[in-house]
């Protein structure tokens, strides 16, 4: 077991079981689109160099260019750093009491939330396509009694595991608090 010294809202003998990120695969997806966003222009640019020099060399419609390119640049570099800070800050910690998510939704929002064990009615892991079925990475969805689906854990590894593990601690509580207390 884990230990994480700065754990919110610590409950006596709560001990951290799983810290999770997403999967190593997942960067590589904001990588292949940042590398197609920018491969697009600087190919449309080298078929048609002559034309765009020309376009270039006019004083109005070559300033422009310059300048819509590079917002477009720009843009490209700020939808890569958006989606990778939103990677590494998603984390999700299972402990033998309740599971915290930290979801970061761009920049400046970031939502933390709590369940307890206890309060799970089902668990639900999901592997979709060939790389996720390879990889061995896809999400796992807790159900607690109410009708909106809490949290969504989006692609860690192992998410078969990662639900078998969240059912035994599930099973392990209730069982815990189904005993007799016996009074001293």
């Amino acid at each position: 077991m884990m230990n994480l010294s700065h754990l919110p809202n610590s409950r006596p003998n709560e001990k951290v079981v799983l810290f999770l990120r997403r999967h190593w695969f997942a960067p590589f997806t904001i990588i292949f689109w940042f590398i197609v966003l920018s491969v697009i222009p600087i190919s449309i640019y080298w078929f048609f160099v002559e034309t765009i020099h020309g376009w270039l060399a006019h004083p109005f419609f070559g300033p422009v260019i310059i300048v819509f390119a590079s917002m477009y640049f720009l843009s490209v570099w700020l939808f890569a750093f958006l989606e990778f800070t939103d990677y590494f800050l998603d984390t999700w910690i299972i402990t033998n009491e309740r599971i915290l998510n930290n979801e970061q939704d761009g920049l400046f929002k970031r939502t933390e939330s709590e369940l307890n064990l206890v309060s799970i009615q089902d668990v639900t892991a999901e592997t979709h396509g060939i790389l996720q079925t390879i990889f061995t990475f896809g999400n796992v969805r807790i159900q607690t009694a109410g009708e909106k689906e809490r949290f969504n854990f989006k692609n860690v590894d192992n998410p078969e595991k990662i639900k078998a593990l969240i059912m035994r601690l599930v099973e392990d509580k209730r069982s815990r608090q189904d005993e007799p207390k016996t009074v001293s």
